[in-house]
């Protein structure tokens, strides 16, 4: 009896030892939104249009109610939102039935109840291109970032091209507002739909596959502490090119040399070249970015 009750603070001691032990942490997940679609494309030359066209497509065809987000295309008050490229494609060429432009550079405006309300209905949201940044000031943080996310959740489209690709992500690509050849910059969230994520667009035609290997190497230490570069997914989408983004997988859409390249830090080494960094799927190629696999080739 003296055996046990001299043992059992030890053993008390051992456990309080074990349980206080700090343990490994997990790593984020990538996912893509539970419910809804995200189309992302990588910029726009003579497949635009049929991009676009895929985006009214997935949001419900003629019937669906649009609303288009011009925002990133310019600063200037002055400057024509109304009647921009995407816009007059939507009303003139498409004949869609049901535009609605939603802008501001203002954000007390964007976290009203009265500007928010095409968003309430909406089936489908599209980012233009432009400068990212611009969307990050207007809507980061009020009531439009939140109807944004409420779209995916009764299950609507949320669209984009260029600039409206990369503010898709959780870290945004570019977001500098000085110049956009700054990967890492002054705006570093993006509106999240795609979590622990970070795209960056043209990439082949502009020869920027170089970019997210930047970003994700982060070599100056300017990313935010909640980010983790080493964890991070980063997606690089070609101009004509699209992901269409169901829950954590995406297909490959666009032109017939559409390109999509994927890094992935977590596979790196202190001694994998750059040029090594990223694998490139191809029309049709299916992605899972939670666990991160190809699930099907290029057709």
């Amino acid at each position: 009896m003296k055996l046990s009750i001299r043992l059992l603070p030890l053993v008390t001691w051992f456990t309080a030892l074990v349980l206080t032990v700090p343990t490994a942490a997990l790593a984020d997940d990538t996912e893509g939104p539970k419910q809804g679609t995200l189309l992302i494309a990588g910029g726009g030359g003579k497949h635009a249009a049929a991009i676009f066209r895929k985006f009214v497509e997935l949001a419900g065809g003629n019937d669906a109610r649009i609303v288009i987000v011009p925002t990133a295309i310019s600063s200037d008050p002055k400057y024509d939102y109304q009647n921009m490229g995407t816009v007059r494609f939507a009303r003139d060429t498409l004949k869609l039935k049901h535009v609605t432009v939603l802008h501001t550079h203002d954000r007390l405006e964007a976290d009203t109840r009265e500007f928010v309300q095409p968003l309430k209905t909406a089936n489908g949201v599209w980012f233009s291109g432009g400068r990212q940044w611009r969307f990050a000031d207007s809507y980061l943080g009020t009531r439009s970032e939140k109807e944004f996310h409420r779209v995916l959740k009764r299950g609507g489209v949320i669209g984009g091209s260029s600039a409206g690709a990369s503010i898709q992500a959780d870290f945004l690509v570019r977001g500098d507002s000085k110049t956009n050849t700054i990967m890492i910059g002054d705006h570093q969230r993006g509106l999240g739909f795609l979590e622990n994520c970070a795209i960056d667009q043209h990439v082949v035609k502009r020869g920027r596959q170089m970019g997210l290997v930047q970003v994700l190497t982060d070599p100056k230490g300017k990313m935010l502490k909640r980010f983790d570069r080493e964890d991070l997914l980063g997606i690089g989408i070609d101009e004509d090119t699209a992901i269409i983004v169901r829950k954590n997988t995406f297909e490959v859409f666009g032109k017939p040399d559409a390109a999509v390249l994927i890094y992935d830090p977590r596979e790196w080494t202190s001694e994998t070249p750059d040029a090594q960094k990223f694998i490139t799927l191809k029309l049709g190629a299916r992605y899972n970015m939670k666990k991160r696999r190809v699930l099907a080739p290029a057709r």
